[in-house]
């Protein structure tokens, strides 16, 4: 016989407890809606898909020992639910309702007897969860030229130039929309193909900037809606024109697949636009501006849960066909658009949208926007109303726009854009 001997105690039923030297790590991720745990044992605990309900042993002994552990960080999205299976739990019966809803958590419980039953040792957060480094470079893709729509697409890199057309893949169209996803990847959806018929499709974007095929969508064809991350890496796509405005919005999840579209908050509208704000730890969006019966000024926060909150009464000028990008660590704009004008508007790590702010470069609309260099902005292309544009005005860390910038690609309108990669 050879291994490891541990010290083990010999409790007062003349039974060994289990591992003293240490617990028992259960090699299985529970994942299920529920679970029955043993004393002497650690579980990692998986809630993205749902609430776990947690069965403890029907009966303890003094030191008995147990430790859950929020494996995915998701506990704050869907809760555990401890049924301390007819003992009590902190001095109180089983009758009382015990949850855990904090991402990051862990719980470390221990028996103490029949009065507080079992007792946490321990209920900490675990308060820095690692958080993925920005975007560095964007892409634009698709839109309208002069006669037509494309396909094609031009790579930003880390200092915000703008390569030359890349011929595209996937379904030619405008008035789409994009946003980032999985962390380090984009996603472009919906719009207008060549014949100005709206599509429900979508294309993803790997973190080399490669477009990739259509992905016919689970939704109703849209177009001129606004896009944007939320929720660390997921995103976002919501409101748009399906025949009518309408405010739905489809949910994208860390894979990029988009689920069906459900019931929105806010005013029907289109062509908004929309970005994320605060840190990106938060995963938090705006939509702001639009077109209703006529351009407004309003603004609809989104949660880290996609959850899009009711309007809030906008400041500075009403407008459509504008966009929208991060910037600095925290913040985000809201530039050009409609009129046409050159103005932003300033967004805070709160998400409030400041008044107008003196812009720089050509008053245009109909253009796309991104994050790049990972505190950056840049956006590129648009029209003036009489003519298709080939230019960009690059956006500081502070929020400053520059003057233009001509000759990046071929003029058009209607792209969209998106942040992607985390390396230079």
């Amino acid at each position: 016989m050879s291994g490891i001997v541990q010290n083990n105690i010999l409790r007062s039923s003349g039974t060994v407890a289990v591992s003293a030297a240490g617990l028992n790590w259960v090699d299985t991720i529970i994942t299920g809606s529920t679970a029955t745990v043993e004393a002497g044992n650690g579980y990692w605990v998986n809630t993205t898909s749902n609430t776990c309900t947690i069965t403890l042993p029907s009966s303890a002994e003094k030191g008995d020992q147990i430790v859950i552990i929020d494996y995915a960080r998701t506990w704050g999205t869907n809760k555990i639910i401890i049924d301390s299976n007819g003992l009590n739990y902190q001095g109180n019966p089983d009758t009382f309702t015990v949850e855990y809803t904090t991402d990051g958590q862990s719980v470390n419980i221990v028996y103490s007897d029949a009065t507080k039953g079992w007792i946490p040792l321990e209920d900490d957060v675990v308060a820095e969860a690692p958080v993925a480094p920005p975007t560095q470079r964007a892409i634009f893709a698709f839109g309208g030229i002069d006669g037509g729509v494309i396909n094609a697409s031009n790579l930003v890199n880390s200092s915000g130039v703008i390569g030359s057309d890349v011929t595209g893949v996937g379904t030619a169209r405008n008035q789409l929309a994009a946003a980032g996803y999985g962390g380090d990847k984009a996603i472009f959806a919906f719009g207008k193909n060549s014949s100005a018929t709206r599509v429900s499709m979508t294309n993803l974007v790997s973190n080399s900037g490669v477009v990739a095929s259509d992905t016919t969508g689970t939704s109703t064809a849209n177009q001129s809606m606004g896009a944007a991350t939320y929720g660390v890496d997921k995103a976002i796509f919501a409101f748009g024109y399906t025949g009518s405005n309408t405010n739905t919005r489809n949910l994208v999840n860390s894979s990029g697949v988009m689920s069906a579209a459900v019931s929105g908050a806010g005013s029907a509208r289109h062509d908004l636009a929309a970005t994320g704000y605060g840190t990106p730890a938060n995963g938090t969006a705006i939509f702001a501006y639009g077109y209703t019966t006529g351009s407004v000024s309003v603004s609809n926060l989104c949660n880290n849960l996609g959850v899009i909150a009711s309007d809030v009464s906008g400041v500075g000028t009403a407008r459509q066909t504008l966009v929208a990008a991060r910037y600095g660590a925290d913040k985000a704009l809201f530039a050009f658009g409609s009129g046409p004008v050159n103005t932003r508007n300033l967004v805070s790590n709160l998400g409030v949208v400041a008044a107008d702010a003196s812009g720089a470069g050509t008053a245009r609309f109909y253009m796309g926007a991104a994050m790049y260099g990972g505190d950056k902005a840049v956006i590129a292309f648009g029209t003036t109303g009489s003519n298709f544009l080939s230019l960009k005005n690059l956006v500081n860390n502070s929020g400053v726009v520059a003057a233009d910038v001509t000759g990046v690609g071929t003029e058009r309108i209607q792209t969209a854009a998106s942040g992607y990669g985390y390396s230079a």
